[in-house]
């Protein structure tokens, strides 16, 4: 049974077995742009070649949407408002070029210049986050009025004044906008500015009393690229260096480009600092920036990838165990990538605690069923936009926050960056410092634990 632990959102998915939800509908042009916005290169590193068949699929899908969507604000902010003249032609222009600026900053972004253009990649990736808050907000007032015009077909009353019916749409469409690019700015400020640090302890019956209160820092989701730089990963390793770790985690989408490009970027990571050592895993975005290239350049970096294989931490019977698989995704990349639970866990000791690395919640599934104590994913981004959150829930089972599926807890972080819009609007940015605890040791030092894990007998 899967249920909530401590806040987030489980929202109704309480499933025993994964549901389906692989590929939904709503999120077929989010899980395209990646791919399809890849610029090969000639390199080294293994740029995605994505195939005509795919991009064709995505320019299409990518016009319809933009195109459709725009349409419907122009509607309600130009013609529905009775703008005329000067005024109706100047809103037209300025929405076709916002409309453009969408597929245009997500080439650029996904290109070898990215970086080079980074202030018109801020504007355009930011109009996203306007104008989808702008479209949810006059969606809402247009189910509004929708209602009022039942109320008043029912009750046989007269139609709306034309006059007041124009003063209502200037009246939403003001209301709307304000509100969106409010937010926006708002969601702007914490995306950009300092990240808040998420402290849970959590209790394992199995661990051993000399490693109780062993700390793990999980960093996930950084994407490093044309928007977010080195400077944004120097902060975040003073930040994690103030927590002095135990482990420092990182379940997948620290890039958004090849390493060529990004190595330098991210080569403050160097300086991370933690007792056993800095452990990574990779996520869906590694596989469009050239992976082989990454998980070959991360250890110079002093960081060791799993690669659906686990680690001790800790020495002889005072030790636990540390896993990591591939992104959930990875199998359709094939060259051997996949996530593989079952190789993770092969022929380990089931006395001891399993902690698992796995960038998509989805694998909760497989970690369950494998024995493991507690996984630590990223990936949903904690919806970033809200109310984008509930979107999310129709690919994950879990959207942020500390959960339970049957004896398993896994906790999904809302990411330390942002992809796309440089906007969190509900879920801000985190670096979660969990304090790994055994029940014994916080029952005698009056600890409030968050979450439990039951114990498991040795054959579990």
């Amino acid at each position: 049974m899967a249920r909530g632990v401590r806040g987030g959102y489980g929202l109704g998915r309480a499933c025993n077995e994964p549901c389906s939800r692989d590929i939904p509908t709503s999120s077929v042009l989010i899980r395209l742009l990646p791919v399809a916005t890849r610029v090969p290169a000639a390199s080294n590193d293994d740029q995605l070649m994505f195939p005509v068949a795919t991009f064709l699929m995505f320019v299409i899908i990518a016009t319809l949407v933009v195109g459709g969507w725009h349409a419907y604000l122009w509607s309600r902010l130009v013609r529905n408002t009775g703008l005329t003249g000067r005024a109706r032609r100047i809103a037209t222009i300025v929405l076709t070029l916002l409309a453009l600026s969408l597929p245009v900053s997500l080439l650029l972004g996904h290109s070898s210049i990215g970086a080079a253009v980074r202030p018109a990649l801020m504007l355009g990736y930011g109009w996203i986050a306007v104008a989808f808050l702008i479209l949810v907000l006059l969606l809402l007032a247009d189910v509004g009025r929708l209602a009022g015009w039942s109320a008043r077909k029912i009750a046989g009353a007269a139609p709306a004044d034309p006059e007041r019916r124009r003063t209502m749409a200037r009246l939403a469409a003001g209301a709307a906008a304000v509100v969106g690019v409010g937010g926006s700015g708002y969601g702007a400020a914490r995306a950009l500015g300092t990240i808040p640090v998420e402290r849970l302890r959590i209790a394992l019956p199995r661990l051993p009393r000399s490693l109780s209160g062993t700390s793990i820092v999980q960093l996930t989701d950084l994407h490093i690229g044309p928007v977010l730089r080195r400077s944004f990963v120097e902060r975040v390793v003073a930040q994690v260096n103030a927590l002095s770790p135990d482990i420092v985690a990182i379940t997948g989408d620290l890039v958004d480009g090849p390493t060529r490009d990004l190595l330098s970027q991210v080569e403050p990571l160097r300086r991370l600092r933690a007792k056993y050592g800095v452990f990574f895993v990779t996520g869906n975005h590694e596989y469009y920036s050239g992976v082989e290239a990454w998980v070959a350049a991360l250890p110079s970096l002093g960081i060791r990838v799993l690669r659906n294989e686990r680690v001790t931490i800790g020495q002889g019977d005072e030790s636990f165990d540390l896993a990591g698989v591939d992104d959930w995704s990875a199998s359709r990349r094939g060259n051997g990538h996949g996530s593989d639970v079952q190789a993770a866990v092969r022929g380990r000791d089931t006395s001891r605690e399993l902690v698992l690395l796995a960038h998509q919640p989805r694998s909760i599934w497989e970690a369950a069923k494998h024995g493991v104590s507690l996984q630590l994913s990223g990936h949903t981004h904690g919806g970033q936009v809200f109310p984008w959150t509930f979107f999310v829930l129709l690919q994950q089972p879990f959207v942020l926050g500390l959960h339970k599926v049957q004896q398993t807890l896994v906790y999904v972080s809302r990411g330390t960056g942002f992809w796309g819009p440089p906007v969190r609007l509900g879920a801000p940015p985190e670096i979660t410092e969990l304090r790994l605890v055994t029940s014994e040791t916080s029952q005698s030092q009056g600890e409030r634990v968050v979450a439990q894990t039951p114990g498991r007998g040795e054959g579990d």
